[in-house]
């Protein structure tokens, strides 16, 4: 039987702000994109949710954006190529970070 792959974008609170059960999340999925602080997440929830995928044997990956808090990233906004760029770049490197960290 093939093994079925499960994925989630996760860790979108904000501070004191949680959008769903991450941790019962973690628990089905074998991938999780995790917010990178740009439509949602913060460090400490960048930080906390790849400890839990760690620990869960869940594979990591980005979940990028625009800058766009109060859209939630669903805004269009228009960027010139080189700092949309830097944006994906500084969002991927944060996340980096703490996936290393936790392992």
């Amino acid at each position: 039987m093939p093994q079925v792959a499960l994925t989630t974008d996760i860790g979108e609170g904000y501070g004191r702000w949680e959008l769903a059960e991450d941790d019962a999340l973690l628990d089905v999925v074998t991938a999780a994109n995790i917010a990178c602080g740009f439509h949602g997440g913060d460090p400490g929830t960048m930080r906390r949710t790849c400890k839990l995928s760690v620990a869960n044997g869940v594979a990591i990956g980005a979940q990028v954006s625009y800058r766009d808090l109060h859209g939630f990233g669903r805004r269009f906004i228009a960027y010139g190529r080189q700092e949309l760029t830097d944006d994906l770049l500084y969002q991927i490197g944060a996340l980096e970070v703490f996936a290393r960290t936790a392992g």
